[in-house]
């Protein structure tokens, strides 16, 4: 048996021995992958500088169309299938995900593609086979599970990860290793399209969610991968792929913390980089973030792949490399391991390597861990077979998944305002209206199959039964209801307008359902490449709103959408606001079951409403001058409704805040605990949020930030003890020499309901010196939730 057969040694040791035994080219197409999809329609894009020279021809037409940002214009370059192969393979990219196969179909193919890579390298080594699973595997006929802003609308960890397990159940069961998830970018301006596609505002609200998602796929024997490795969502004027200009201390203390605790916490197996350049560097270049952060501080051991096309874009649009060998050499040096989704600049790496560009020790150790991720993965089995285990009946829409994915639904969606409207009374005469009310595609986020392939003939269908508003509120609600879609999602015709308008105005309640239609580089409201300028309701659908609004009808505003939208010149004049994140597959139910009273909302807000269309750009994690505006500017920065808010059919209470100590040393701990109490006659669930400030700082620091959570499922008249156990460093922050530190003096805990709604803070003073905190810190608050001590 060769020693990189043998199950019983290391993943690692079987790696470098097969290392030992390879040739140059073999490493290289270790690092290489193979998208099947079609030129058919593409218009090729100008051969770039050199490229003549270097080598490389597009592969024969196959099956796919524009999915990806600059597919099209990429195309030019690639390596088709046969010399992609010639020597071994490292990925095959969304052999499911691409096209609408059948489950069946995808397997035979896998399968097919499978033994074409093993017959063709000496080793008989497979190809990791990747897709997308954002909201759900990303494939014909699979489950949609609502979109990553709706995880974060949850506030529940245990039920992402219990999400994410099934999404890993299903890849694994059709012949997938890994995942392109989760996202962990911290949203930083809500004009991005990419919204969505993320857990909120919060490091550590997204970052407790997004290593719950690790979890839970890799508890499956399937990969995760995070997105996108670091500051993307940071970019000037929310533009996908825009450069972004940010400091050394927001890029640690902001949007580094989610992909540590994912790395340190979650143990994940893989890591993507951001497309963006930040202060000038391109991360698909920085060796800094790639290899001295990811593997030096915080010792991530897998692999790293490289977003669509990132490689290429050094050459291409960051204008870093003067070629495809340059570029090649620039990643593999940074620590970036595999060129997704198919080999353009890596087939030139023999050229890099010729030429000084790069060592062979650098090389090596990028296909190292890629045949060491293969070892762990068994694909370097004696006995690997691309049918063993694979289910090509796999029913990826089962009632385990939709049970799963109906409890997201209901979880994440949040009640705004309510002035006694909610529930509908049972006899209410309602009239519906909005684009929402008619398209269920609203409900489904930019990677879901329906949106991110179906959509390409632009149709409606979904391959999925997904049930709409209107048969859902019939079911639900006994009265007359009439419907009117009034506008579509950005335009609309008069006779429809008017129509809705006139039925809110005969009603006794109108509801109007507003929102976003995902898509792809401008082909919706919201998602990849789908950016806006201000937060203003997309298309005519402020107009509609505004003329229900003054037919004096109570109005109930219901908004199903990617991105939070400016609601100030409404809000005041409707009876009630309810606010559901692209739900998913089940979301009519839960929105319903909201409106109708079945379902007692405990959503809450992962992202600020703001009030104005343009003023905030901003998120609730502001500094002093960020967030005051008397006496500063005449613009208010401050939201409508605030990080963290959400109503409920139940009432609660937060009361007894104490702590253990009034005194940490600054590398010890305190316990803050607060009661919080159901005062009403309905069971319902309440987040408990902990929130912490530093009055005194050297340097600026912001007024709050969360730092510990936890949703509590109350019974009526029910109260609880909530203990959050908060380690010195968790206090933490980049000092004025850019080191990471704990400063002594004093801290404010407070508890609340939302950024904004806090109980008076307690204080605690951090003893000591000066403490710099090394590598290795306490990244999150453990929580304990236990019955509240009776009254004596």
């Amino acid at each position: 048996m060769n020693t990189w057969n043998n199950t019983s040694l290391p993943a690692h040791e079987r790696a470098t021995a097969l290392l030992a035994a390879m040739s140059r080219r073999e490493k290289i197409h270790q690092l290489a992958s193979f998208w099947e999809r079609n030129e058919e329609e593409a218009v090729p894009a100008p051969e770039p500088a050199g490229a003549g020279e270097l080598g490389g021809q597009a592969g024969p037409a196959d099956t796919a169309h524009q999915v990806a940002p600059m597919a099209d214009a990429f195309a030019v370059g690639r390596q088709g299938w046969e010399e992609s192969i010639d020597g071994g393979l490292g990925h095959l990219t969304r052999i499911y995900g691409t096209d609408p196969v059948s489950v069946a179909d995808g397997a035979a193919k896998l399968a097919r593609l499978q033994r074409e890579v093993v017959s063709r390298n000496a080793f008989g080594i497979p190809a990791i086979a990747h897709e997308e699973c954002l909201t759900g595997f990303t494939a014909l006929g699979a489950t949609v599970y609502p979109a990553a802003i709706a995880w974060g609308a949850t506030w529940r960890p245990a039920l992402v990860e219990q999400m994410a397990r099934r999404i890993g159940a299903d890849l694994h069961a059709v012949g997938v290793h890994q995942g392109l998830a989760p996202l962990l970018d911290v949203v930083r301006d809500y004009r991005w399209g990419r919204v969505e596609e993320t857990c909120g505002e919060d490091p550590y609200l997204v970052g407790t969610l997004g290593t719950a998602y690790v979890r839970g796929l890799q508890a499956q024997g399937v990969h995760a991968t995070l997105k996108h490795f670091v500051a993307y969502p940071a970019s000037k004027a929310g533009r996908n792929h825009a450069p972004v200009s940010m400091g050394t201390r927001e890029l640690e203390d902001i949007m580094l913390p989610p992909f540590e605790m994912a790395v340190r916490e979650g143990g994940v197996a893989s890591v993507m980089n951001s497309y963006s350049d930040i202060d000038g560097e391109p991360v698909a270049a920085s060796r800094h973030l790639l290899t001295q952060v990811l593997r030096e501080r915080w010792g991530f051991t897998g692999t790293v792949v490289s977003d669509y096309w990132s490689v290429r874009f050094l050459q291409a649009m960051h204008h870093v490399a003067g070629d495809y060998a340059h570029a090649a050499a620039l990643a593999v040096r940074a620590g970036l391991d595999v060129e997704l989704p198919e080999t353009t600049c890596y087939s030139h790496l023999g050229a890099a390597l010729d030429a000084g560009l790069l060592t062979e020790t650098e090389l090596d150790t990028a296909v190292a861990r890629v045949l060491t991720q293969k070892a762990e993965l068994g694909l370097l089995d004696a006995d690997w077979d691309p049918t063993t285990g694979v289910e090509a009946d796999r029913d990826l829409d089962s009632p385990g998944n939709r049970a799963v994915a109906r409890a997201m639904a209901e979880e994440s969606v949040i009640l705004l305002k309510n002035d006694g409207v909610l529930p509908l009374n049972p006899d209410a005469r309602v009239a519906v209206s909005g684009p929402v009310w008619e398209d269920v595609r609203s409900f489904l986020g930019c990677y879901s199959f329906p949106n991110h392939v179906l959509s390409r003939d632009g149709g409606r269908t979904t391959g999925l039964d997904i049930r709409d508003l209107p048969t859902a509120l019939r079911a639900a609600h006994p009265g007359e209801a009439a419907f009117h879609q009034g506008v579509g999602f950005i335009d609309g015709r008069t006779e429809d307008f008017d129509a809705a308008v006139d039925a809110a105005a005969a009603a006794d309640v109108a509801i109007v359902t507003l929102g976003d239609i995902a898509g792809l580089f401008g082909g919706g409201t919201s998602g990849e490449g789908c950016d806006v300028v201000d937060l203003g309701l997309p298309g005519r659908q402020g107009e509609l709103l505004e003329a229900v609004l003054a037919t004096g009808t109570p109005t109930v505003l219901v908004l199903v959408t990617g991105r939070p939208y400016a609601l100030g010149e409404y809000a005041d004049r409707c009876a009630a606001i309810v606010q559901a994140f692209m739900p998913g597959v089940e979301g009519a139910d839960a929105i319903v079951g909201v409106l109708t009273g079945a379902i007692n909302p405990s959503g809450r807000l992962p992202v600020a409403i703001p009030n104005g269309r343009g003023g905030q750009p901003g998120t609730y994690l502001a500094a002093p001058l960020a967030w005051h505006a008397d006496g500063i500017s005449n613009l208010d920065p401050t939201p409508l409704y605030p990080f963290g808010y959400g109503l409920s059919y139940s009432a609660f209470a937060l009361t007894d805040p104490a702590v253990s100590s009034a005194q940490m040393d600054a590398d010890g701990q305190v316990d803050y605990a607060v009661t919080v109490s159901n005062t009403s006659d309905r069971a319902g669930a309440e987040v408990v949020q902990l929130y912490l400030s530093d009055p005194v700082a050297e340097v600026v620091r912001p007024l709050k930030a969360l730092i510990g959570f936890a949703k509590v499922d109350l019974e009526a008249r029910e109260s609880k003890r909530v203990t959050f156990t908060v380690h010195a460093d968790r206090s933490s922050f980049t000092g004025t020499d850019h080191r990471r530190i704990v400063e002594p003096g004093q801290i404010l805990l407070s508890a609340g309901t939302s950024s904004e709604d806090r109980l008076a803070p307690l204080a605690v003073e951090i003893t000591g010196r000066r403490r710099v905190v090394g590598e290795g810190r306490v990244l999150t608050t453990p929580v304990a939730v236990t019955p509240a001590p009776t009254a004596p």
